[in-house]
């Protein structure tokens, strides 16, 4: 599927090139989504480019990634796609050419829908441009993602911490298991994103227009300083995993030492009624009046001797 964005148009047009098909002169952005081979066909023959394929666009190879080639300049990321189903990355290509952008993805993206929504309604003049909004966009996506993703560890830190019996932690574990998944899909994105924004300065259409120079600097910035959030969040993920499992080992040895005094409690009054149980002829305190009560006062000041001592030692 192609959807086209005329200078000037009020919205996108989706097309299904075929051969011999022409680009518009009047042209500003290409939007490839999940094409089939004849229509990346009719594409590559319309621009006289050839297009990387799936597999390429995967290729981590600075030199599969981001080149130079008759004239275009192809730049490829990593983007994150299906953050609240499952976060994944997926490579994206952008090319500049002749004030034309073009790009090739195979994951509807809300970055991309944003940005085509209010595209038209600011007047981009030329493909960088557009090229540099539609960066802005997926910039600013990921930064709501990491501030969601903040959020959600903040309320587990919270729970985590706070002093209530019958914690779920089952729960909890798997959603700092999967905050730390966002975060480090979220961090391999913003740093294929500085790859390519820093080769985008090589682009003769971004070099050559000021505005775009500096609009690219500041989205190198922010780049920036979303990667070295994303490094924090991940370090404060990691504390709190590592504080949760300590606190379900503090638990767990809790009750093994509720069950160890108890076992230690039990053991003498066992003892004393093992032997009193015994059915040799000649034991004397089965001939004694107060035999019986004898044995029930041994085997209660055996198990109430322990309790006292753990008591006072501070183990019980």
């Amino acid at each position: 599927m192609l959807n086209l964005l005329r200078r000037g148009a009020t919205g996108f047009e989706t097309l299904s090139p075929a051969a011999g098909w022409v680009v518009p002169d009047d042209a500003l952005w290409l939007d490839l989504v999940s094409p089939s081979r004849e229509e990346e066909l009719a594409v590559e023959a319309a621009l006289g480019l050839e297009l990387p394929t799936l597999e390429e666009m995967a290729q981590l190879e600075p030199s599969s990634r981001l080149y130079q080639e008759a004239g275009a300049t192809f730049m490829t990321a990593t983007l994150l796609s299906r953050s609240d189903e499952g976060p994944r990355g997926t490579p994206v290509t952008f090319v500049l050419t002749k004030g034309l952008l073009v790009d090739l993805r195979y994951e509807e993206l809300r970055a991309f829908k944003a940005f085509a929504d209010r595209a038209p309604a600011q007047a981009i003049g030329s493909g960088s441009a557009a090229l540099l909004g539609l960066l802005d966009a997926v910039i600013e996506r990921l930064a709501e993602i990491l501030e969601q993703t903040g959020a959600a560890v903040e309320v587990a830190s919270t729970e985590i911490f706070r002093g209530a019996a019958n914690k779920k932690y089952d729960a909890l574990l798997a959603d700092l298991a999967r905050a730390q998944s966002v975060t480090s899909t979220t961090r391999t994105s913003l740093v294929s994103l500085a790859r390519l924004l820093s080769f985008g300065a090589l682009a003769p259409e971004i070099a050559s227009d000021p505005g775009c120079k500096a609009h690219l600097k500041s989205l190198q910035r922010d780049a920036q300083s979303l990667t070295e959030h994303t490094t924090a969040q991940s370090s404060h993920i990691a504390f709190l995993l590592d504080a949760a499992l300590g606190l379900i080992n503090i638990e767990q040895n809790a009750i093994i030492k509720f069950f160890s005094v108890v076992a230690v409690v039990f053991m003498p009054p066992t003892l004393v009624a093992s032997i009193f149980g015994m059915n040799f002829k000649h034991m004397p305190e089965l001939d004694w009046p107060l035999g019986y009560p004898f044995a029930l006062a041994v085997m209660l000041a055996t198990a109430v001797l322990p309790v006292l001592w753990f008591k006072r030692r501070g183990w019980f």
